[in-house]
């Protein structure tokens, strides 16, 4: 190989960004406010604090302050894992046969497999210096719940999971991770609340969703004082922390002068996609230079694609405030025949606003040909990659084959946000031949739709 560029690109812990930059500061379209679910007015902090801790309702809320400083006890917890590589995907350009230039940044360094441990210590950080006993959150294929349990037991907090049920049921190990770091794990729907018994029973028999967990977890979090809820995607302080993927990212590109043209993130809720594009969208928001951003998201759950721009609840228990986003409506479950994660029916509504207004284009994908980029990878590059992230490789690959077609040579960059060991029940269903796929129908989608919230 001539090419000088080294197969993985390491920072120095001096170069690890010591700032989060705030996308939404070079936003000239800021997100829509939270909503009130109640009086449908913008939330303000004094509503905000009896759910979230007060240093991250000053997060999400601000839409100005481009960089924000990362408190020490955090930068100190991050060098445990970080720098993460920006890796040269040789061995796959290679097997292809592709002009492309294949990068991808690999968060899955830690015992939690993935990106969520960027979010997760600094919310149980934060949490911690407030002075609360514990934190609540939902966790869907286990990887946020997972990071937080390690966070929370760093700090020596109490942490509660309210784990979607099909998850819980799919993967017993992850589970299990989770108990090792202390953290209790319920399936959700469960018994042991409110707005959980609700949903059972108009749900009977249901295999849950992000949606229901969420409600539960506001719910415990809410009546147990001394609680407060933390979530592990969507919000915008969440995609704050996570744009360490992004600003590592791009420090290490521009060791070796390299521009990407086509930067690619799976997409569930947004903190992955929008940490990993954060300082590239930035450039692009302010003029100073343009890249071609692709979301990539489930068939199965395809809100960015298939969904609608609207005001809408978070959670299936409707009790938490109303986000304007990209939605398939927060009745909508997805098919427990769905594998491959991204389960949320709602997106980031920075991210929403940003793909409203054309900043990035999106895509879905069916996930037996995500599990087929998945193996492919795996065989060539030696990583077993996350169900999530193999939706990212679907795309470069689909991307470095039309390189291949055209002869451009491209370079595109992509997010690997962690590994798949824990996935080996969809990888077994995926070799087995059992794996399907199930795409929603418009009057499915329509049905769930129709139950949006009123807002004028």
């Amino acid at each position: 190989m001539t090419e000088k560029i080294p197969y993985k690109i390491y920072l120095t812990e001096d170069e690890m960004p010591k700032a989060w930059y705030n996308m939404r500061a070079d936003m000239k379209n800021k997100p829509a406010p939270l909503l009130n679910p109640g009086t449908l007015k913008p939330l303000t902090a004094e509503e905000l604090t009896p759910i979230f801790c007060e240093e991250l309702v000053k997060q999400e809320l601000d839409d100005t302050t481009a960089y924000i400083e990362i408190p020490a006890e955090i930068r100190n917890f991050y060098k445990m894992f970080r720098p993460s590589p920006l890796v040269r995907a040789y061995c796959l350009e290679e097997k292809l046969q592709t002009p492309a230039k294949i990068y991808y940044k690999f968060e899955g360094n830690n015992t939690s497999g993935s990106h969520k441990l960027n979010s997760a210590i600094a919310q149980a950080y934060y949490a911690k210096k407030q002075g609360l006993k514990g934190v609540t959150t939902e966790t869907g294929a286990g990887q946020w719940g997972t990071a937080l349990s390690m966070a929370c037991s760093y700090f020596d907090l109490d942490c509660k999971v309210y784990m979607v049920k099909v998850s819980y049921e799919q993967k017993p190990f992850r589970r299990e991770v989770m108990r090792t770091y202390g953290a209790s794990v319920v399936p959700s729907p469960s018994e042991t609340t409110e707005v959980g018994r609700r949903i059972l029973a108009e749900h009977p028999g249901t295999t849950g969703s992000l949606g229901c967990a969420i409600s539960e977890a506001v719910e415990v979090a809410t009546k147990n004082p001394g609680y407060r809820y933390v979530l592990g995607s969507v919000l915008n302080q969440v995609l704050l922390h996570q744009s360490v993927i992004g600003l590592e990212t791009k420090a290490a590109l521009d060791k070796y002068g390299i521009k990407p043209d086509i930067i690619i993130g799976c997409a569930g809720g947004g903190s992955n996609l929008g940490g990993l594009i954060a300082p590239f969208m930035g450039e692009k928001l302010r003029g100073e230079a343009d890249y071609r951003i692709i979301a990539v998201e489930p068939a199965s759950c395809p809100s960015l694609t298939r969904g609608t721009y609207a005001y809408d609840f978070c959670d299936t228990g409707r009790i938490c405030p109303l986000a304007k986003m990209y939605t398939l409506g927060s009745d909508f479950i997805p098919s427990a025949n769905h594998a491959g994660g991204l389960r949320f029916h709602g997106m980031s509504s920075s991210l929403s606003q940003l793909y409203h207004d054309g900043y990035m284009e999106a895509r879905s994908v069916e996930q037996t040909s995500v599990f087929e980029a998945a193996e492919q990878f795996a065989r060539v590059e030696g990583i077993l990659p996350a169900p999530e992230s193999s939706h990212a490789i679907r795309a470069a690959i689909d991307e470095a084959l039309k390189c291949k077609e055209t002869g451009e040579e491209k370079t595109i960059v992509f997010g690997l946000t962690g590994t798949g060991y824990f996935d080996l029940v969809a990888y077994q269903k995926f070799h087995d031949g059992d794996m399907t796929d199930v795409i929603p129908t418009d009057e499915d989608i329509a049905a769930s739709i129709a139950k949006l919230p009123k807002v004028e």
